[in-house]
């Protein structure tokens, strides 16, 4: 389980790059989005710490006698709260639908219409319904299995990718970086196919995707961390927080290079999928093999990541006796998300990431202090070697 938060606690076509977070910042909000993102991740490292320890510290075993936890569980059991952790399942149910199915399964049917003009979506929908199928009714142990066989080999490709890219277009780099440090706080004009974004669209488009992203905050990942098996808040906590540190931090900086050094953010009638195309056509054909590879790989663990969160979630509001059927929607919710268009969706993804956090937050602030206690009793077994 310490594998599988690792692997689909922020979605690995997030972690690297792929997902249409990062590319759509950079096309709504201009370059000066990526700062804004890299920012979100950095304060971000400390948020996913504490609501890790926290899942941890208050999880239960529910019936068939596997670990539940997160932040509804800390509502219900640390402050007596059992209404608002309510709202946070109900919203973190909702939000799977969004960010973790609908908009992940049409990254996948972009992606392809760009490779594959004219191959027809509903295809590509009944093949990923079916292997999600094949993959969620077998449950947490299968979905961690199929992630940590997934996501290293396609892991290790892209980072080469981004840093042979980054090595051709060396003289590029300063200027791609004063270009987003400057926008951050200016916004940019229109240019080219560029509709132009102020400051405000640069924070909003920005901190919106670094969240998307990083998921730090939203209260999903300590889902999936209650589930580990250390008995150690405190060590749990740390290998979360790691994942935001290279999700946001590391290779959401070099996303955003790569992205701005290619110029091609500025082109007309670009998609979150022709941007990606465009950006990674300097490396030929490695670069194609990486995008479709990686972007199958990646958004499909990310499926996985969050249908886990969102069967814990019903699980809390309608006991276990709900999963099935959730599970079956969610397969269903996977082929709809390939043939619809994605705007409306998008938004309320959003929304819905937006209610999450608020009732996680609360707890986080509210029980600071129990975070700061726990890491004083903790640490120091750590730094000496315990468990």
């Amino acid at each position: 389980m310490d594998q599988l938060h690792g692997l689909t606690g922020e979605g690995l076509d997030d972690l690297l790059g792929l997902d249409g977070g990062k590319l759509g910042a950079v096309l709504l909000g201009g370059p000066g989005a990526v700062l804004w993102m890299w920012l979100t991740g950095v304060f971000g490292i400390a948020t996913k710490y504490a609501e890790a320890l926290l899942a941890v510290k208050y999880r239960v075993r529910n019936e068939r006698g596997e670990m539940s936890g997160g932040p509804m569980y800390v509502l219900e059991h640390a402050m007596g709260l059992r209404w608002l952790g309510v709202l946070f399942a109900l919203f973190t149910t909702l939000a799977s639908f969004g960010i973790g199915n609908m908009t992940q399964a049409n990254a996948i049917a972009e992606m392809i219409a760009v490779q594959a003009p004219g191959f027809p979506k509903w295809i590509v929908g009944a093949v990923l319904a079916a292997i999600t199928a094949a993959v969620i009714l077998g449950g947490i142990k299968s979905i961690a299995r199929v992630c940590e066989l997934l996501v290293p080999f396609m892991a290790l490709f892209y980072v080469a990718g981004c840093i042979v890219i980054l090595a051709m277009e060396w003289d590029d780099i300063p200027g791609a970086l004063h270009l987003i440090v400057s926008s951050a706080f200016t916004g940019h004009a229109a240019i080219g196919g560029f509709a132009g974004a102020g400051i405000r669209e640069a924070v909003r488009f920005g901190v919106a995707r670094g969240l998307f992203s990083n998921e730090s905050g939203l209260g999903s990942a300590p889902i999936v961390a209650a589930a580990a098996r250390s008995e150690n808040p405190v060590r749990q906590a740390l290998v979360s927080s790691t994942g935001t540190f290279w999700d946001t931090v590391v290779v959401c900086a070099m996303t955003g290079l790569v992205v701005v050094t290619s110029g091609a953010w500025s082109g007309a009638d670009l998609t979150k999928a022709s941007l990606c195309s465009l950006a990674f056509a300097r490396i030929g054909v490695f670069g194609t093999f990486i995008l479709t590879g990686g972007l199958l790989t990646f958004v499909f663990s990310t499926i996985l990541g969050w249908a886990y969160y969102g069967e814990k979630a019903i699980e809390y509001l309608a006991g276990t006796r709900a999963v099935r059927p959730y599970r079956w929607v969610w397969v269903l919710a996977v082929y709809v998300g390939t043939v619809t268009h994605m705007d409306v969706v998008w938004t309320f993804a959003d929304v819905m990431n937006g209610l999450m956090a608020l009732p996680n937050l609360i707890a986080l602030l509210a029980l600071s202090g129990v975070v700061a206690a726990e890491s004083r009793k903790y640490l120091p077994a750590i730094r000496g070697g315990g468990t």
